[in-house]
C-alpha cells in the first residue's frame, strides 16, 4: 500500500479514528493507543497525534508529546555549559512513537518523528522547551534516534534528546 504522507494527515487523535486494528508488534503500544491515548487527551497529561489517510480512518502510526523537566546534571558538560544554572530545565517529551506492520518500511516513522519535532518547535515558542527528549524502548529504536542526532543522556543511555537549537536549524 502506497501512502501518501503530507502533514496535513497527522492530527490529534480522535473518535472517529480507527484504533482497535492498529498493530505495531510491541502490545503496550497497541494497548496504550487502544485503551489509554484518548484518556490522556482528554485529561491533558499527553497529546496524541495520528497519522490516517484521507478518507480513512485506520491510524497507520502516532506519537505522543507532553511538557516535562530533566535534571540539568544529566546533560553533557559541554552543553550544561552553555545553559543557565538551574537545577532543572524545560523539555518536551515525545513519549510513545509507534507505526503500524502495514505502514513499514515507507518512512512513516521519519515522518512521524519529523511532525512531532515541527510540533515541538512551535510550542516552544509558547512555552519553552530546551530539547525534544525520548526514552528508547530497546537497541533498535534508540537507533533510530541517533540516526536523526538525539544524544544519549549522561547517566541513562537509551533515554536521548535533540536540543531545541538543532531542531530550530532544520526547519530553518
Amino acid at each position: 500500500m502506497a501512502l501518501l504522507l503530507a502533514p496535513e494527515h497527522i492530527g490529534p487523535l480522535e473518535k472517529a479514528h480507527d484504533r482497535k486494528s492498529f498493530d505495531c508488534g510491541n502490545e503496550d503500544l497497541n494497548r496504550y493507543l487502544r485503551e489509554q491515548a484518548r484518556q490522556d487527551a482528554e485529561k491533558r497529561v499527553a497529546a496524541p497525534f495520528v497519522l490516517t489517510q484521507p478518507g480513512a480512518p485506520k491510524v497507520l502510526g502516532f506519537y505522543t508529546l507532553s511538557s516535562s523537566i530533566i535534571p540539568a546534571g544529566e546533560l553533557p558538560a559541554d552543553l550544561m555549559k552553555r545553559l543557565p544554572r538551574y537545577g532543572q530545565l524545560p523539555v518536551t517529551l515525545l513519549g510513545r512513537l509507534a507505526v503500524d506492520r502495514l505502514a513499514r518500511g515507507q518512512g512513516v516513522g521519519e515522518f512521524l518523528l519529523v511532525d512531532a519535532m515541527r510540533r515541538s518547535l512551535e510550542a516552544a515558542q509558547q512555552i519553552a522547551a530546551m530539547a525534544v527528549v525520548v526514552d528508547a524502548k530497546d537497541a533498535q529504536a534508540e537507533s533510530f534516534y541517533r540516526h536523526f542526532d538525539f544524544q544519549p543522556f549522561q547517566q541513562t543511555p537509551l533515554r536521548l534528546f535533540l536540543p531545541m537549537s538543532q531542531i530550530a536549524g532544520l526547519f530553518a
